[in-house]
């Protein structure tokens, strides 16, 4: 009667890894009980989604084949396109976001062009906002773009609205920190960085008032829905971000806060269901109005 913060399966949103091919549902190694999936596997992982009331799943995309612009993400017929289509097709009542960036596209793994061997900020941003507007023409309610490039949601934004889309939303990720804890997921998106690393447009984990900048930013050009990523280690910034604010605030319990979990509740060290509820209430509690988690079905069945 007198518990402050409560869960609910609509808190949550479920991220999902699409691959080519028929029939594919590929367990990813780093990450127990996620998958690389076709698009046929992956329609029906969203219909079990969203019977469990779990309102909203997160595409990101292995493309056929990469190259330097990685012009998969912004094709016609790219791989997130393909399975927006597929599931809006089959499944009711189910936002489908877009993960917006280029590095599961790139054959160099980097979330921007390269130019003079150094990610270009600047001239990344159209093709952000391609990627934006073919996912958007595929049937996407809600567009996320991860990259971190300044002036993304700018871009997005003046994008869509010149095509008629001024009310997709786009979920910015606002502040997200150059973090040790994305490991996992690079295996599941095959998009680990081929040279260098990602510090130079990601955050320093040690600044907590240049995440209230980029956030403010963001907001400024237009983004309607404001991110911290990743979580546990940044409550600090969700808490922050949610008293300074006065936008829905997402935070990403990423693929490493995950597979640590787990990976401890496999050797006996600690008891996964009671981690995966402390954990996603204190990211709550913190003043997560949504939350992007590996556990959204496992909790949203326990609920």
């Amino acid at each position: 009667m007198v518990r402050e913060t409560r869960l609910a399966a609509t808190d949550f949103v479920y991220p999902l890894f699409v691959c080519p091919g028929k029939g594919v549902k590929r367990e990813i190694g780093a990450m127990p009980g996620n998958y690389q999936m076709s698009v046929d596997e992956v329609v029906k992982e969203c219909a079990e989604v969203a019977g469990l009331g779990i309102p909203a799943v997160l595409l990101f995309g292995l493309p056929e084949s990469k190259d330097a612009e990685g012009s998969g993400a912004y094709a016609a017929d790219g791989i997130v396109q393909r399975a927006v289509r597929a599931i809006k097709a089959e499944v009711k009542n189910l936002l489908v976001v877009c993960d917006v960036c280029l590095c599961e596209y790139t054959s160099h793994g980097h979330c921007g062009r390269i130019a003079a061997g150094d990610v270009d900020n600047d001239s990344t941003l159209e093709l952000l906002a391609q990627a934006a507007l073919a996912q958007v023409e595929a049937g996407a309610d809600i567009v996320a773009p991860s990259d971190m490039m300044d002036g993304r949601v700018g871009a997005i934004r003046r994008a869509l609205d010149e095509r008629g889309f001024a009310q997709i939303p786009i979920l910015a990720y606002a502040a997200k920190y150059a973090s040790v804890f994305y490991g996992p997921f690079r295996e599941a998106a095959e998009s680990a960085p081929q040279f260098g690393d990602r510090r130079g447009y990601q955050m320093d984990p040690a600044n907590q008032r240049e995440a209230m900048r980029e956030i403010a930013l963001d907001i400024e050009e237009g983004a309607d829905i404001i991110m911290v990523k990743p979580a546990l280690p940044y409550l600090d910034v969700i808490y922050r971000a949610k008293q300074e604010f006065r936008l829905p605030v997402a935070a990403y319990q990423v693929s490493g806060e995950y597979s640590m979990i787990v990976a401890a509740a496999r050797n006996g060290w600690l008891d996964q269901e009671r981690a995966m509820w402390e954990s996603l209430t204190a990211i709550k509690r913190a003043g997560a109005d949504l939350i992007l988690t590996y556990f959204a079905k496992e909790a949203a069945r326990k609920l």
